[in-house]
Order: structure tokens, then C-alpha cells, then sequence
């Protein structure tokens, strides 16, 4: 079961979010940051939050600026912008009396989520999936328009089967993105998780990331996967790994004696 929710992005229009309720007891809660230019229903993202409510971690998983049943422009968003949301979205999850204590992220959205993590209330434990290891990484997929962008202002990038608008302020945020310094600034444990085979983002990112973060950090290689977890059982398997590495934070997070809307 789900439940829809919205809430406000840092620059005003309204995201669309689907809480994936967790099922038997509750063992806690989490956020799921998605890729570049995905969304909620991308299969990592929605096979991950599913499987992870299955096994009692409730899941919010939304819709960035402009993508899916999300408000705006998707290029009036930047990096700042998706971790700003993302912390937003922490916000929420502690009005509703659900704090989150895990923050997962894919792609993109795990620098994202690493880059969140200090600033979202309540959160515990950070998980990564394919994750780069600086933001600008990104650039590679728009470089065949991004002179004339940074010339212009603004042009139009035609991605995933639709248009979209890339802007200068856009780009120009993503090269400021300083990952390292939030790895390295990270209080929280970290479990980055990659596979040897991803061809979208290598695995050397993980290393880099790994190499960067604090104890306790964990790496877990998902031999087998693709970057974006479409083959079959392998987003339902990140989520497994990810549910028995957070156990023992997710648990400590939560006062003993208190439902799960903490009344």
C-alpha cells in the first residue's frame, strides 16, 4: 500500500511523492532520492522502496522539479535544488510524525542524498546505488548542447523520450557541486553500493567515495546489475542489503514505546 503525498520544492512548485507504507511491524522509515532525470517510478526506485516497506522500512520516494507528477521546470532545479528537496522532504516525513532515518539514493540522487544527509532532520544512515563521485559527472550526457546553454542561457535537450529545458544557472551549479567536502564532512554511517559493471557510472566513483568517507562506511559490489537495476531481482536485492545494514541504526533512532506516528 501507498499513500500520495505533496509538499512544497525550495523554489515554490509542488512535488508529488508516494509513501510506501511499510508492511507487519514497523522497523523505521526512509527517503528514496532518484537519478538524474528518472523519477519516483523509475524501477530502482520504486522496486527498492517496495521491497524495503515489504520488509517493515516505510519509504517516501518522490518526483523531482518538472519530472512525473511533480510541479515547475525541471531546468529551475540544480543539485542545490534536489538536495534543498530533498531535505524538504525529511521535513514532511517528520510533520507526519515519521521521521526518516534512512536516506537511500541512486545515481545522481545519491550524491544528493550524501549531500542531505547533515541537514534532514532525523536522519541516521546514508545508502548509495551507482552513485558518482562528483555531481558534474552528469555533464557527459548533455555536453552536446551544453556550450551553446552556457552561450545562450538556455536550450532545449531532448532526453528519455522527452524535451527538456537545460539552463545556464543549471550547469554552472552542478561544477560549483563539491561532493568531497560532504563526504568528508559526513557524520553518519555510509553504505555505498555499485556494481563492477556499470557502464554509466564506473565503479571507480565508488572506490573515490568510499576511499573520502568516515568510519563506519561499508561497500557491498552488486556483481551483476545494471546502473539503472532493470534486470531482474537486482533492485529487490540492493534493498535486502540495504534493510540489514540499517538495522541496527534504524532501530537505535526510534524511542521504545511509541507507535509509529510517535504518539
Amino acid at each position: 500500500m501507498s499513500e500520495e503525498v505533496r509538499f512544497k520544492s525550495v523554489v515554490g512548485p509542488e512535488l508529488a511523492g508516494s509513501i510506501d507504507l511499510p508492511e507487519g511491524e514497523v522497523r523505521g522509515w526512509g527517503i528514496f532520492v532518484h537519478g538524474f532525470t528518472l523519477g519516483k517510478n523509475s524501477p530502482a526506485a520504486s522496486r527498492v522502496s517496495k521491497q524495503l516497506a515489504r520488509e517493515g522500512i516505510g519509504m517516501l520516494r518522490y518526483d523531482n522539479l518538472g519530472i512525473g507528477d511533480s510541479d515547475g521546470n525541471w531546468g529551475d532545479g540544480s543539485f542545490t535544488v534536489k538536495v534543498q528537496d530533498s531535505v524538504r522532504a525529511a521535513n514532511l516525513m517528520a510533520e507526519r510524525g515519521t521521521p526518516a532515518d534512512l536516506l537511500v539514493g541512486h545515481s545522481w540522487g545519491g550524491a544528493a542524498a550524501i549531500a542531505a544527509a547533515t541537514e534532514a532532520t532525523g536522519v541516521r544512515a546514508v545508502a548509495t546505488i551507482g552513485a558518482p563521485a562528483d555531481p558534474s559527472h552528469v555533464e557527459h550526457q548533455y555536453d552536446a548542447v551544453v556550450d551553446r546553454v552556457l552561450r545562450e542561457g538556455q536550450h532545449e535537450w531532448f532526453v528519455g523520450g522527452r524535451t527538456l529545458v537545460l539552463k545556464r544557472a543549471f550547469v554552472e551549479d552542478v561544477r560549483r557541486a563539491r561532493l568531497h567536502d560532504r563526504v568528508r564532512e559526513l557524520d553518519r554511517p555510509l553504505l555505498v553500493m555499485h556494481s563492477p559493471t556499470d557502464d554509466t557510472v564506473d565503479i571507480a566513483n565508488a572506490a573515490e567515495i568510499f576511499r573520502e568517507a568516515r568510519h563506519p562506511r561499508s561497500f557491498v559490489s552488486l556483481e551483476g546489475a545494471d546502473h539503472l537495476l532493470t534486470a531482474r531481482g537486482q533492485a529487490q536485492r540492493a534493498a535486502h542489503i540495504i534493510s540489514a545494514w540499517a538495522d541496527q541504526y534504524i532501530h537505535a533512532s526510534r524511542p521504545a514505546g511509541k507507535d509509529v506516528l510517535g504518539t
